[in-house]
């Protein structure tokens, strides 16, 4: 019987320890970023990855919270040394998290799960809706090779184009649209109100870019679950492979407690439970039972 997981997505392979924190600065609307020191993580994560942050002070919460990889940082121009993340502040948890300056420490385990594919793309499409942008600095700064991630570092056959389509409720949630531009990243928004860029649904947008792209197309996609849905139902439509990473509640994060299953299809076409942080939370999306 084969893995039902390649063996570097297990935690046993994952580095747990306490951070200090060097950045947690706003960049929107109830958004912040957080840049904490930790070569042994910083050097090894991949894309589409995430590590589980808990609070070093006091038992409230008590359990950790599961954060994406935004990206990681390099103090000069050798190895990364820290890792940042991007969180919206939602409950308790991102309440505290916000009020924590530069020096305070953090608890941390990671590097944890599966990331996107290292697979020759023509033109990626990233496909983002909320706080689901914050895999994906990564993911183009790999595809237009920028930086290699992982040790070893793996090398990604070049894009010719990376587009992100970022879908949002109202302008002042767009987070990072400097950072993807900067990268030379195609940006397409989207806001529910009309606030900025198309006034309606992201999918909208990134069926546009799609159907007008000179380039065969791959899609990578994270955001809420309903925006996930439509997006691998497009993907179907127009016959182009799509990745989603699915965000789930997790309680530890290391495959231990399965509070974070999935329902994902086998090649069969039968469905079994798959726990999220480690057989994901990257998941092939024709797989995924919505």
């Amino acid at each position: 019987m084969s893995e039902p997981c390649p063996r570097t997505s297990y935690a046993d392979n994952a580095w747990q320890g306490t951070c200090r924190v060097e950045e947690n600065v706003r960049v929107a609307r109830d958004t912040y970023r957080l840049r904490l020191a930790c070569p042994e993580i910083a050097q090894r994560i991949l894309p589409g990855q995430f590590l589980m942050l808990r609070l070093t002070a006091g038992n409230d919460p008590l359990l950790g919270r599961p954060l994406a990889l935004y990206d990681v940082y390099s103090h000069c121009d050798s190895s990364p040394d820290a890792v940042q993340v991007v969180y919206l502040v939602v409950g308790k948890m991102t309440t505290l998290l916000a009020e924590i300056k530069p020096g305070a420490t953090i608890d941390a385990w990671g590097p944890l799960g599966n990331g996107f594919e290292a697979r020759p793309t023509e033109h990626l499409v990233m496909v983002a809706g909320g706080i689901g942008q914050t895999p994906f600095p990564a993911v183009a700064r790999e595809c237009l090779g920028l930086h290699c991630y992982g040790e070893p570092r793996r090398q990604v056959p070049r894009a010719k184009k990376v587009t992100l389509c970022y879908g949002v409720r109202s302008s002042e949630y767009l987070a990072g649209v400097d950072d993807f531009e900067r990268l030379g990243v195609e940006v397409h928004v989207s806001t529910d109100d009309g606030s900025a860029g198309h006034h309606g649904l992201v999918t909208d947008v990134a069926r546009s870019v799609i159907e007008r792209s000179d380039a065969a197309c791959r899609m990578v996609c994270c955001g809420p679950e309903p925006m996930l849905a439509a997006t691998a139902e497009l993907a179907r439509e127009l016959n182009v492979p799509c990745e989603v990473s699915l965000e789930r509640a997790m309680a530890c994060g290391i495959g231990a407690c399965f509070s974070c299953v999935a329902k994902v299809r086998d090649p069969s076409g039968n469905w079994t439970y798959r726990r999220t942080c480690i057989e994901g939370p990257v998941f092939d999306a024709a797989g995924v039972e919505f």
